[in-house]
C-alpha cells in the first residue's frame, strides 16, 4: 500500500501584541509570497522540482478581528496547532512576534521525546528590573511550564546568568561559538537531537546578523549570515523534523526585499528538502 504523503500545514497567526508592534505586517506579506510561489508553480507548463510539494500546502490564514479573538489569542493558537499536529503534518507556523509561537510551545509542553531548536538572538527569559514580569515576547519563556527540550542557537545576550539560564535551557549554543567553532556546534547539535522522537525548527528572524536580514525592530550585532544557520538545519535534518516556525519579520525595516527574499527562500528550500526526501 503507498504511504500517504505528509500534508505541510502551513499557519499564518499575525499576533504581534506585547512587543514587536507591526510584525503582524510580515505574516500577511510571508503568507501573500507563499500564495504567490504556489499560483506560479501551477501555471508552470513544463515539470519543475515544485511538483513534490505543491499539491501537498495547506494556508490557513486567521485574524484578530474582534476583542473576543484577541481575548482567546493564545486558546485559539493552540487548536491549530493541535489540529496540524494531530493530522501528522509538516507545520509551518509563522507567526508576528516571538509571543506569537507560545500557543505552539503551549501544545508541545512537557514532550520529553521532543527537541526545539530555538535561533534567537535573545533567550526570552528576561526578568531584568526594567523588563514587564506580564507576558510578554520577552520572557514568554517563563509563561510556559513544562517547557519542551529547548536548544537556543545564536544568542548574543551578555547579562543572564548561566543558573537562570539552566532552569529553562536544555543547551545553549551563543553566536560566539558558532563563529569560532562551527564544527563544534554542529556535532553538539547532531548530538542532541539525536534520540528525538521530533524535532522542530523555531526561527526568531533577529537571529540573524542584521547586515544580512536588516527588518527586526531589535537587532543585535554579531549575529550568523543566512548561509551559517543553513549549515545548522542541514547539520540536523532528518525525517524526524516536523515542523518550522518563523517569527519577528518587521517588513517596514526591510531593504530592498532583502529579508523577505531570505525568507521566501529559506520556505522553499525546506518544503523541497521535505518532499525530495
Amino acid at each position: 500500500m503507498k504511504r500517504r504523503t505528509r500534508k505541510t500545514s502551513a499557519v499564518f497567526f499575525p499576533f504581534d501584541l506585547f512587543g514587536s508592534g507591526g510584525t503582524a505586517a510580515g505574516v500577511h506579506l510571508l503568507a501573500d509570497e507563499l500564495r504567490e510561489i504556489l499560483a506560479d508553480n501551477a501555471r508552470e507548463t513544463v515539470p519543475t522540482r515544485a511538483a513534490s510539494y505543491s499539491p501537498h500546502v495547506r494556508l490557513e490564514e486567521p485574524t484578530f478581528e474582534t476583542l473576543a479573538d484577541l481575548a482567546d489569542w493564545r486558546e485559539y493558537g493552540r487548536r491549530l496547532a493541535n489540529a496540524a499536529l494531530k493530522r501528522g503534518d509538516f507545520l509551518l507556523w509563522v507567526s508576528g512576534n516571538h509571543l506569537g509561537v507560545l500557543p505552539v510551545y503551549d501544545e508541545l509542553a512537557g514532550d520529553a521525546k521532543t527537541v526545539v531548536v530555538q535561533f534567537d538572538a535573545h533567550l526570552d527569559i528576561h526578568h531584568f528590573r526594567d523588563c514587564t514580569e506580564e507576558l510578554s515576547h520577552g520572557n514568554f519563556l517563563l509563561h510556559c511550564d513544562p517547557l519542551p527540550c529547548l536548544v537556543n542557537v545564536g544568542h548574543r545576550d551578555l547579562l543572564l546568568p548561566r543558573e537562570h539560564i539552566a532552569k529553562t535551557f536544555h543547551a545553549v549554543l551563543p553566536a560566539t561559538r558558532l563563529a569560532l567553532d562551527p564544527a563544534g556546534v554542529l556535532d553538539e547539535l547532531r548530538t542532541l537531537t539525536a534520540k528525538a522522537d521530533r524535532v522542530f525548527l523555531d526561527i526568531d528572524c533577529d537571529v540573524f546578523d542584521p547586515t544580512f536580514f536588516p527588518a527586526v525592530s531589535q537587532p543585535v550585532p554579531f549575529g550568523p549570515a543566512p548561509a551559517a544557520v543553513l549549515a545548522v538545519i542541514d547539520a540536523i535534518w532528518s525525517e524526524r523534523v516536523a515542523g518550522l516556525f518563523l517569527s519577528e519579520f518587521d517588513p517596514a525595516r526591510d531593504r530592498e526585499d532583502r529579508s523577505l527574499a531570505t525568507l521566501g527562500w529559506l520556505v522553499e528550500y525546506l518544503l523541497l528538502r521535505r518532499y525530495e526526501g
